[in-house]
């Protein structure tokens, strides 16, 4: 198991995103601006709780050494700024308690922080209980990753039972539950089944930033190399899903930048979720660089926004938006009717 996830660990950190679907959406310049950037708001509340950020570091690693070290130097940074930290899947934790300690070693950072547990569809409704005592974890974040098993050469092949599964699990645990992909991307019938199921809290997690095909591609002999390309980005989950108001939705995949989490916002996400950018942050930098790298960023958030005329998320939705041609053919054969 630990081998396997550090070679997750390696492969993402291989990964370039040099481009993806956020550079085909445009938001419109205000060259009057009105907004000093002290004061833009972009605390946001969710969970009961209230964070001075919109941002939160995802679903990443645990389950060995490597990942035992990254996630107490992410604990860090979630400490430092208030940000809401998930953990990689605790199924390894669940199944060979020698790993615990990969993950309940944001606990000696994060006492009074915001965690999230992770677990997949293959675990019981006890495994999911177990997952959240183990962290002591505020929330559960369950993966669907089926495009991830097909690859994984030891992966899944069954899922007929998700759905019961996912059911059992919400009305088994004791905290919120939020149901994210793993960068593929969710379309709004699947938001729209997951909210017929007691679902409230949703990230759609697409394509555009870590490839888990790609990074299982790395541990087969005969890559599935066209599968690559499989699933909606970020930005089309989040077009598709814009009339979805029962449903608090959270971005993730491909976010580079701080316009990255500006766009997601100003295109309806309530939290902003970066994984790889992180990894990669506190395994190139030492911890009070990394600090410093992840300060701008949020300034930036704050700066971009004050440009935009948007003191707040809310207002940020109502920025003006011009998108390439690629953005406006996929809206116009998704549309509702067709």
């Amino acid at each position: 198991m630990s081998n396997r996830k550090d070679d997750h660990i390696h492969s993402a950190l291989k990964q370039q995103h040099v481009t993806n679907d956020f550079d085909k959406v445009r938001l419109l310049s205000n060259s009057l601006c009105s907004v000093d950037v002290n004061d833009v708001d972009v605390s946001v509340s969710v969970f009961g709780h209230t964070f001075q950020t919109p941002i939160y570091i995802n679903a990443m690693s645990g389950g060995s050494d490597l990942s035992k070290e990254v996630n107490q130097k992410l604990s860090v940074i979630a400490k430092t700024f208030g940000f809401p930290m998930a953990t990689g899947s605790l199924s390894a934790a669940i199944k060979d308690a020698k790993w615990y300690d990969s993950f309940q070693v944001i606990n000696g950072e994060l006492k009074e922080g915001f965690k999230i547990a992770n677990i997949g569809l293959s675990r019981s409704k006890e495994d999911a209980q177990k997952a959240i005592d183990i962290l002591d974890a505020h929330a559960l974040q369950i993966h669907l990753n089926a495009a991830q098993e097909i690859t994984m050469p030891e992966g899944d092949r069954t899922f007929k039972h998700w759905k019961e599964r996912l059911i059992e699990i919400i009305e088994f645990v004791t905290v919120p539950v939020i149901v994210k992909d793993v960068g593929f991307g969710m379309t709004r019938e699947t938001v729209e089944t997951l909210n017929s199921i007691g679902v409230k809290y949703i990230d759609v997690s697409g394509k555009g930033g870590t490839n888990f095909i790609a990074i299982e591609n790395d541990r087969r002999d005969n890559r599935l190399v066209s599968f690559e390309s499989y699933g909606l980005s970020t930005v089309e989950s989040l077009l598709d899903n814009q009339d979805s108001h029962d449903i608090t939705l959270f971005a993730s995949g491909g976010i580079r930048d701080a316009f990255d989490i500006v766009k997601s916002l100003a295109l309806g996400a309530h939290m902003v979720g970066l994984s790889g950018y992180f990894l990669k942050l506190v395994m190139t930098y030492d911890i009070k660089k990394s600090i410093q790298i992840v300060k701008q960023l949020i300034d930036d958030v704050k700066g971009i926004m004050a440009v935009l005329n948007a003191p707040s998320i809310d207002t940020l939705k109502e920025v003006d938006k011009v998108f390439h041609q690629d953005l406006i053919n996929f809206m116009n054969q998704r549309k509702k009717g067709k």
